[in-house]
């Protein structure tokens, strides 16, 4: 059986990467429209409403237009953009989340693609406090590094491009200062914290590729757990996961020098680290992956192969 699919908005940098991994796939259509129909809501509508399923890489005022477009109609969507992260209605499609949210997404109409950032720190917590580990209500910093690519193209022409007026010369900067951050009702919605995370996020002179940090301090716990255990409950949780992997301990020994945040580019994969000291108590919980990949198309692709059917690996 052959499926259409129409990427609304896929000359942006997310649009393009999934494009990439879909348009060879004979399983799969894909819908284009002409440059000059992009912005017609006539066009646009036409496409959704003809696609299986549609993936909405657009900014968040587009995206919601997007979905009144297609009321009334069967068309299913995935939407890319943070307007409906935390909205009633949609599936969140982190498939490794728990175990019925690949059950979820398969049965859903409308999927929300997670942000890059959340999926890395839900990754390292949820398992924590629903295991018990760690409290609810237990404070958190969550401190991040991206790739500039994850700013758009607006961004990406600051960072590449010197002759730019608002052109970035600087290696590393941090944003989001203003504690508002747009993924931390997202974060605290999905990870089973009571209170919001303090969250620092930042950018490296790098073009794609992450690294999320959460230090605890394992001394301040009730249940005061050691290092093993931290890294024993991260690696139950996802065991048999495919794109999913908690680092052994020879892996994260090897990495103690340095971590690079784009050693899993092009990839899908989400790596976890839980780098500890057992004498001071102290643990950095660490999220790899690529925000371009797993944080943004390859996650979007999987959760299009989970909804139509298909094994979830194809095309990545």
């Amino acid at each position: 059986m052959t499926y259409k699919v129409f990427i609304d908005g896929e000359e942006g940098t997310t649009g393009l990467q999934i494009r990439d991994r879909l348009e060879t796939r004979s399983e799969l259509t894909l819908i284009h429209l002409a440059d000059s129909d992009r912005k017609n809501a006539e066009a646009r509508r036409a496409a959704l409403i003809e696609s299986d399923v549609a993936i909405l890489c657009l900014p968040d005022a587009a995206a919601l237009e997007a979905v009144t477009l297609v009321e009334g109609e069967e068309t299913r969507l995935i939407d890319a953009s943070t307007a409906h992260r935390t909205t009633e209605g949609w599936v969140y499609g982190f498939p490794e989340m728990d175990l019925d949210q690949r059950e979820r997404i398969a049965i859903a109409n409308r999927v929300t693609n997670p942000g890059c950032y959340p999926t890395g720190a839900i990754a390292l917590l949820t398992p924590l406090i629903s295991g018990g580990l760690l409290p609810a209500d237990h404070p958190i910093t969550i401190n991040a590094v991206s790739g500039y690519s994850g700013g758009g193209k607006p961004l990406i022409a600051r960072m590449e491009n010197e002759e730019e007026e608002s052109a970035i010369s600087s290696a590393y900067f941090a944003y989001g200062l203003g504690l508002e951050h747009k993924h931390v009702p997202e974060i605290l919605q999905y990870s089973g914290l009571a209170n919001r995370p303090l969250f620092v996020p930042s950018v490296g002179k790098f073009r794609q590729g992450m690294i999320v940090q959460i230090p605890l301090q394992l001394w301040s716990l009730a249940n005061k757990p050691s290092v093993d255990t931290v890294y024993e409950v991260l690696r139950d949780y996802y065991t048999d996961q495919t794109f999913v992997v908690v680092a052994n301990s020879s892996d994260a020994e090897a990495h103690l020098g340095s971590l690079d945040p784009e050693d899993l580019n092009d990839t899908n994969y989400l790596k976890l680290f839980v780098f500890g000291n057992e004498a001071h108590g102290q643990v950095v919980l660490i999220a790899q992956l690529d925000n371009l990949g797993k944080g943004a198309s390859g996650q979007a692709v999987q959760n299009l192969n989970i909804m139509l059917g298909i094994p979830e690996g194809t095309g990545l």
